[in-house]
């Protein structure tokens, strides 16, 4: 009887979402084109992981607000911010030249065979999670629309405060 109610609880629990998902150990490559594992990029600090495209208009207005309030959120929370392309091979060197010609002062990673986004079950983009310090993802969310960066910081806040 302990056994099955052990298992309902579980069951209970991943059906509400409570059971926490944590970030994925994928290889991707930095912007430099050196291979990376994903768990490089838990630094005891929270981050925002965006998932992008060259062609996802709305990802790109997404990513630079994040570059322009980037500062200003600093000064509130200790976090960073990682832009993962979803570029296959044929557009990941147009993604390099995006990301450095927008001028953006974030981690940009480039996930060409779209590992992490498989593992992290990303099916549109822009799809922005909130990893927090231990790698567990603490916040979920599908497109973007301008002033939606806000839940963003307020999440972010609510981290810093626990």
């Amino acid at each position: 009887m302990k056994k099955i109610s052990c298992l309902l609880l579980i069951l209970l629990l991943c059906a509400t979402g409570i059971v926490a998902q944590t970030l994925p150990a994928v290889n991707v490559e930095n912007a430099k084109g050196k291979t990376i594992s994903t768990q490089s990029l838990i630094t005891g600090r929270p981050f925002i992981l965006s998932f992008w495209g060259v062609t996802c208009k709305p990802c790109i207005t997404e990513l630079n607000t994040l570059n322009e309030v980037l500062e200003e959120w600093r000064k509130e929370v200790d976090f960073d911010i990682v832009a993962a392309s979803i570029d296959d091979n044929r557009f990941t060197s147009r993604a390099r030249s995006m990301a450095q010609g927008y001028g953006w002062e974030f981690t940009c990673i480039f996930d060409k065979n779209q590992d992490l986004k498989r593992a992290m079950n990303v099916s549109l983009t822009p799809q922005t999670f909130i990893i927090d310090a231990k790698g567990n993802v603490v916040y979920a969310h599908s497109g973007y629309t301008p002033g939606s960066e806000l839940e963003l910081l307020k999440k972010l806040k609510e981290l810093q405060e626990k």
